[in-house]
């Protein structure tokens, strides 16, 4: 498996923490930055790996920030990507089992270090399960394909707003 991984500065020094854990597990990886702790824009590195993502060129991607919600959120904004947000090997997983999550984002200033590793493990450990999940997963990629529709036809409004 290949993946695209990236952090900001406040999740610098846990990336390149986490590049060992990745070869261990087996897991090609491309860093697609930062290269310091100097300040960034969360939201470039988050695209960057999002892009990756979505354009086949990584099957996953890792993101690492203060909290990872930032990096989740921007994630998100790239059709076809679905980034979670794992605090907990729990978490990993049913990102990874009832979401199809593609994109694990991890807060390196929230979860403490000792737990980011079994976060990891857990994330790549586990499928998704398909079935019941497949069908809401389904529903997820339709809401996202309306909306860039309506981005594309410069409407914004809801469906709601047009009942």
């Amino acid at each position: 498996m290949k993946i695209a991984l990236a952090s900001d500065h406040a999740g610098y020094a846990e990336k390149e923490r986490l590049k060992t854990l990745l070869g261990e597990l087996g897991v090609e990886f491309e860093d697609l930055g930062t290269v310091s702790e100097d300040s960034v824009d969360y939201p470039d590195y988050a695209r960057m790996v999002g892009e990756a993502v979505a354009r086949g060129r990584a099957e996953q991607g890792v993101l690492v920030c203060g909290s990872g919600t930032g990096m989740a959120i921007a994630a998100n904004k790239v059709p076809g990507v679905r980034a979670a947000v794992a605090w907990s090997e729990e978490t990993a997983k049913l990102a990874r089992q009832h979401n199809d999550a593609n994109v694990l984002a991890i807060g390196a200033r929230t979860t403490p270090a000792t737990e980011i590793p079994k976060i990891v493990r857990a994330w790549f450990a586990t499928n998704f399960d398909g079935g019941r999940h497949a069908a809401r997963v389904a529903k997820i990629s339709e809401i996202e394909k309306e909306e860039v529709q309506h981005e594309l036809q410069g409407e914004h409004s809801s469906k709601e707003e047009k009942r």
